[in-house]
């Protein structure tokens, strides 16, 4: 295996006009102002009133197709026909991954928990701004082009050899434990070398945007990370701090 050495941060991955997004909307006045409003950020918008007209467009791929015919869907609850948590149930059981932002005025946990568990990635509580409703749709896009991106075998910096394939780390040439969380900061951490990570912006790659909690449990985990990467976890080489913004690795 051809080791990936830790090189200067990667550009940034670009969103283009390609981004096709599907609005479910029953209410007239909403569907068309967000049909305008993602249009006019550049996306490829397709607007339907019903989730049973839904349903046929997502399940519309062909087996020989390699990319869904969406890359988002935003979707309303109260629609006609299928209603907004049935389709996202529908679709998860199809293996359909396409990301899902839920629209709905109904805005209690037990709602929000709900959304979440049946298969959506967002959850965004009417009125909402559209300023707000863009970055939640940018956000979305920008995981699920990483998804398609290739993953590289090995990477590697001075003493670590993190196997993303294999969940496997080795430090100074013996295997480390890590738990899922510890790995999937490492990983993120190796694959954006000297990048520097704010505590939400961690939170939002590694524990997701639906994470309830408090920010520190990002500093719990580096500790714990520094505690089995570091030769000195009182005076890290690896991930090292940068004050009033966050962490870097390298």
């Amino acid at each position: 295996m051809q080791a990936v050495e830790l090189t200067d941060a990667p550009a940034p991955v670009a969103l283009t006009e390609a981004n096709r997004i599907l609005v479910v909307e029953d209410e007239d006045l909403i569907r068309e102002m967000l049909q305008l409003s993602l249009t006019e950020e550049g996306y490829c918008v397709t607007a339907v009133a019903d989730g049973r007209a839904a349903l046929g467009l997502l399940l519309q791929t062909e087996p020989s197709q390699a990319l869904p015919p969406f890359d988002l869907v935003v979707l309303d609850l109260m629609l006609p026909q299928v209603n907004g948590l049935d389709l996202c149930r529908l679709l998860r059981r199809q293996g359909n991954a396409t990301p899902i932002l839920i629209l709905s005025a109904r805005g209690s946990e037990t709602d929000r928990v709900l959304g979440l568990e049946v298969g959506a990635d967002d959850y965004l509580i009417k009125p909402f701004s559209t300023r707000e409703l863009i970055a939640r749709c940018r956000a979305l896009l920008r995981r699920q082009k990483q998804n398609y991106l290739p993953q590289p075998t090995v990477l590697h910096y001075k003493d670590i050899y993190c196997y993303p394939q294999q969940c496997r780390v080795t430090v100074r040439g013996e295997v480390v434990n890590l738990s899922p969380k510890e790995f999937r900061l490492l990983e993120l951490f190796m694959n954006y070398p000297r990048r520097v990570w704010s505590r939400e912006s961690l939170l939002d790659r590694v524990w997701g945007s639906d994470f309830v909690g408090d920010s520190k449990t990002v500093d719990v985990h580096i500790r714990w990370l520094r505690q089995k990467l570091e030769r000195d976890p009182s005076h890290p080489e690896y991930i090292l701090t940068v004050r009033g913004f966050g962490y870097r690795f390298g």
